[in-house]
Parts: C-alpha cells; sequence; structure tokens
C-alpha cells in the first residue's frame, strides 16, 4: 500500500505518544478547555484559537480527522451481494439498516467505532423508482466502490455558508428519516448529498440530534484507521476541506478516488 500507508501505521502506533502529549498540553494551558469543540466530535461554527486542540491537531492529523468522519458510503448495485463480500473480507456480517423510499435505495451497516460506520448502499428491488435519480449513481453502478463520506456536524447551515464563502455549494439542510428494520424510526438533519462535492471527496454533512447514533446497534469488531483522498485539482480541493476544518489528505491523481484502512477481525482491510 506504499509509503503513504506507512506513514498513517506509524500515527496508529504512536497513539500512547499522542496521549502523553494530551496530558502536556492540559498541563501547558490549564485554562484552554476545549470547550469549543461541537459534541460528539461534530463540527460546529470555526471556533476560537485553543492551544490544546492545535497542539492535538499539529500532532496526529489523522485522529482528528477520523473523530468527524460520521460514515463512509459504499454504493453498489446489489447489497445483498456486496454485504456477502463485506463479510468474507472483514469477518463481520453486515446488519440490513432499513429503507429509504424517497431515494429507492436501503442499506445494511458494519460499525467501525463508537460513532462511524460503513454504509452498503443500493437499489431496493421493493420499492418503487424514486421520480428523479437513485443517489450515488447505484442505478448505473457494475461493482461496488467507496463513493464519499460524511462528517458529523452542529449548525449545519453555518457549514454551509462557510462552504459557500470557498466556492462550495452544499446545498440546503434537509431532515430525513428511514425505518429500521426493527420497526423504529431513524431522524437526522443533512445537507444535500446529491450536490456535486469533488467527486464525493468533500463529505457531506450529518446531525443525529436526539437520535441514538447508528453505529451503536451495528455489528462490531471493526475499526477504522485511515481514509485518504486522490484528485486532479488536489491543492483546490485541500483549500476546501481546511476551510470546513477537515484533515482529508488528498494527492494528485487523475481521478477522484478515496481509500479506507479498516482494521477487521481478518487483518487490515482497504477499501475503494
Amino acid at each position: 500500500m506504499g509509503g503513504a500507508w506507512d506513514r498513517v501505521r506509524q500515527d496508529i502506533a504512536g497513539q500512547v505518544a499522542l496521549a502523553c502529549r494530551v496530558k502536556q498540553a492540559v498541563a501547558e494551558h490549564p485554562t484552554a478547555a476545549p470547550a469549543d469543540r461541537a459534541p460528539s466530535g461534530g463540527i460546529g461554527t470555526r471556533s476560537q484559537i485553543n492551544p490544546i486542540r492545535d497542539s492535538l491537531t499539529r500532532v496526529n492529523p489523522m485522529e482528528t480527522l477520523l473523530s468527524v468522519v460520521d460514515h463512509l458510503v459504499y454504493a453498489t448495485p446489489d447489497v445483498e451481494a456486496t454485504s456477502g463480500s463485506i463479510e468474507a473480507l472483514f469477518g463481520v456480517r453486515p446488519v440490513a439498516g432499513g429503507q429509504h423510499p424517497a431515494w429507492g435505495t436501503r442499506n445494511a451497516l458494519v460499525a467501525l467505532g463508537p460513532l462511524t460506520y460503513l454504509e452498503i448502499v443500493g437499489p431496493d428491488p421493493e420499492l418503487p423508482p424514486p421520480e428523479g435519480s437513485r443517489p450515488f449513481g447505484v442505478s448505473t453502478l457494475k461493482t461496488a466502490r467507496l463513493v464519499t463520506w460524511v462528517a458529523r456536524g452542529k449548525e449545519l447551515g453555518q457549514i454551509v455558508q462557510r462552504a459557500k464563502r470557498c466556492g462550495l455549494d452544499l446545498g440546503s439542510v434537509q431532515s430525513r428519516s428511514r425505518r429500521r428494520a426493527d420497526g423504529s424510526v431513524l431522524s437526522w438533519t443533512m445537507t444535500d448529498l446529491s450536490m456535486p462535492r469533488a467527486g464525493g471527496i468533500v463529505p457531506y454533512f450529518i446531525d443525529w440530534g436526539d437520535t441514538p447514533h447508528p453505529a451503536s446497534t451495528s455489528p462490531a469488531g471493526c475499526t477504522l484507521l485511515a481514509l485518504r483522498a486522490e484528485h486532479p485539482r488536489a491543492d483546490q480541493i485541500r483549500m476546501v476541506l481546511d476551510e470546513l476544518g477537515l484533515d482529508l489528505p488528498v494527492a494528485l491523481a487523475a481521478e477522484p478516488a478515496l481509500m479506507a484502512i479498516v482494521a477487521t477481525p481478518r487483518g487490515q482491510v482497504e477499501l475503494r
């Protein structure tokens, strides 16, 4: 997986050192409690300078990024078949999530941490086709792939305005819901997932409010270790991500692409 992933592994191996740095930062800045950080690792309004948070960001940008990753979107033409493939790869069977009648899709989920999960999403043959196109191009996909990611956020309207200042339209803030397989209903607000976002490299944003996070009821055993991207306009995309407070590494490449490393019961797996 190359030198970039070697550096990621070094970051992961340095977790103990990071904890020591946190202790040192608190000792050096006893009045700088990180109260401006949005709850549950979400992204809110750009905050004032915080020495503790900023020192952590310099120490381990990947950990900072992973703290706000809500979920990864793995789009597929066949949810059931891809769930079987993920089970063979991870050693963990995805659980049926629920249906999205407005989009004509359904999903299956695997937890990648306490507040992070993998969403396998594709057409639902039991639902009528939507008036518009299904999201993530699932109607025309030939194979499953990692199409985008989602960041936790608070005050989504302010995030939309911040994105507009750097030339990116995240669309309107929408209220959504879906019925789970057990009959319970999940509700959330989100920015418009249909808006162009640099080929999925820039995330859309979600706020679960008081709804229990889907990762809490999804099969456990896997952990997201790293996320990176490629794009033909890497420098420009990094500027947009920086304005949104996101430390996603973006390398120059001919086509947009997302890559994730996941620790599973069967070893480390790279998803693309």
